[in-house]
């Protein structure tokens, strides 16, 4: 069906209350299908699963063609698009060489990241403001328009930074509303991002147990403010905020008041079924009882394809090899560059974050791999699935159903933000530093601005962060000059084509 803009994608989506895709403990429910207005929103049943479809939209951090991970790790000096023999000219790739422009982010590599958000804002809208006229508990009421709030902004959150000039929608609009809504400008979203964050942290609870996993607390809440607050150079407000997920310290030993811990090994950060362990903040969450199929992936949210995309294609061990058993169904995306493999060499996370494919097939481990686009012979191994990692559903696409969590926020990523945010100087901000830096044995270096980069770069590697840190820092520009990043147009996404017919909406510049 083609739409008219954007925003009409809101309503071709607005009834599709439960997705039985969706993943979290929370959200693992039998799909019912879609339902009509007139008969929805009457009891706290449908108002739990109206909140369903607002958290659906989250999976879109490692869900759907195209998820943020595989989509922003293109851009950045991490890594390339990949993808198969012949796939250059598909978005990912596209972005990777700084060639989107308005056509190309109509397919289904870019897409999505403008739609599918605006879905999200859409669908926690509509429960807002349903929720006062539904019979329920009024502390339950309380908490879901919480939830609403904080993931109507977050997905502001990420449409702002990747398109900057974006319609700002705090209630429904019809159809023939959407042809004529404006785009506001940046500072006009971030400011009701704070207040949706900021309303939001006063009704969510500050723990939550493992059945609700996945879903926003008062800690993801604050983080993610302080977050907003850095993207703003608000810094004095994101220290402040951030302070207090991460707690008080003596020395590097931090004790947060919302029980989060760095994990002792690095590595034990991507074991699939390490879910909701205690340096998780927000997680956007996986299980194989979504039984997602290829049929759902293809318009949204459905399944975790960021495994089977960033997985080794035709990865074949040798006999009696020792090398890791991993997945050989997978389509080589985000090949890592040789630049981030230097930035890692040596470091005691590069066999956690890097696995180079070269130095198996010289070492005899495997028999080869299938070259695919922008090839350099090293690829994500956070990510990376293994044969034991993929789950016998019988009636859904197993490559869809790899049960890895992936990571919103993550404790350490909270630490260094803190400290970039407290000037990149001082007692505190050197702990923080240090902290993340002793979970895996490396010394204490002295604190710095240019050192919190450096470590946010090792830390951080492949999860989705580094091209937003450079256009933020405004490195962007030096940085990625090979790859043909142009200052004051690459910063932002060009708005797909299609969501700019019949509207008013207009096109970023340079597009």
């Amino acid at each position: 069906m083609k739409t008219k803009n954007s925003i009409s994608l809101f309503i071709t989506g607005v009834m599709m209350i439960l997705l039985a895709s969706c993943s979290k403990d929370f959200l693992e429910v039998e799909s019912k299908g879609t339902n009509l207005e007139g008969a929805f929103y009457k009891n706290e049943s449908d108002a739990t699963s109206a909140l369903i479809a607002v958290y659906d939209i989250m999976n879109l951090n490692s869900s759907s063609f195209a998820n943020i991970i595989t989509f922003m790790n293109a851009g950045s000096d991490d890594n390339f698009g990949g993808g198969g023999p012949g796939e250059g000219s598909n978005t990912i790739a596209q972005f990777s060489s700084f060639n989107v422009n308005p056509i190309n982010m109509n397919d289904a590599g870019a897409s999505g990241l403008w739609g599918n958000h605006f879905q999200g804002i859409f669908r926690a809208n509509t429960l807002l403001q349903k929720l006062p006229e539904i019979p329920m508990d009024e502390n339950l009421k309380t908490r879901y328009a919480a939830e609403c709030k904080a993931m109507r902004a977050y997905y502001n959150f990420n449409l702002v930074r990747m398109f900057g000039n974006i319609p700002l929608l705090t209630i429904t609009i019809t159809p023939a509303e959407a042809l004529t809504y404006p785009q506001s400008p940046p500072e006009e979203v971030y400011a009701q991002i704070e207040l949706d964050l900021i309303d939001a942290i006063d009704g969510l609870p500050s723990t939550i147990n493992i059945a609700d996993g996945g879903r926003w607390t008062k800690g993801a809440a604050q983080a993610m403010l302080g977050k907003v607050y850095l993207y703003e150079k608000k810094n004095a407000a994101a220290a402040e905020q951030i302070a207090i997920v991460n707690g008080s310290n003596s020395g590097i030993n931090f004790s947060s008041p919302y029980g989060y811990k760095l994990l002792t090994n690095f590595s034990d950060l991507w074991v699939h079924t390490n879910k909701f362990n205690s340096e998780t903040i927000l997680s956007d969450s996986h299980s194989s009882a979504g039984n997602a199929t290829w049929g759902g992936v293809s318009w949204g949210t459905e399944g975790n394809i960021l495994n089977v995309m960033t997985g080794i294609r035709g990865y074949t061990r040798s006999a009696n090899s020792t090398a890791p058993d991993y997945y050989s169904g997978g389509w080589g995306y985000n090949t890592v560059t040789q630049d981030l493999y230097d930035v890692l060499n040596g470091d005691p996370r590069f066999d956690a974050t890097i696995i180079d494919a070269k130095a198996l097939i010289a070492s005899g481990q495997i028999e080869g791999y299938t070259v695919g686009n922008q090839d350099t012979g090293y690829f994500m191994a956070k990510f990376a699935p293994k044969n034991s990692d993929v789950t016998p559903v019988a009636a859904a696409a197993q490559e869809l159903n790899f049960i890895q969590n992936t990571y919103i926020i993550r404790l350490a990523d909270t630490y260094l933000m803190e400290a970039e945010a407290l000037g990149g100087s001082g007692a505190r901000a050197q702990a923080l530093l240090d902290a993340v830096r002793a979970r895996v044995g490396l010394p204490s270096v002295p604190v710095s601005l240019d050192a919190i980069a450096l470590e946010r770069r090792k830390e951080l590697a492949c999860e989705g962060h580094r091209f937003f840190d450079l256009v933020r820092t405004g490195k962007a520009a030096t940085v990625l000059a090979s790859r043909g990043f142009v200052a004051g147009k690459n910063e932002i996404l060009p708005i797909p084509f299609r969501d700019l017919e019949n509207s008013v909406l207009k096109q970023n510049p340079g597009y």
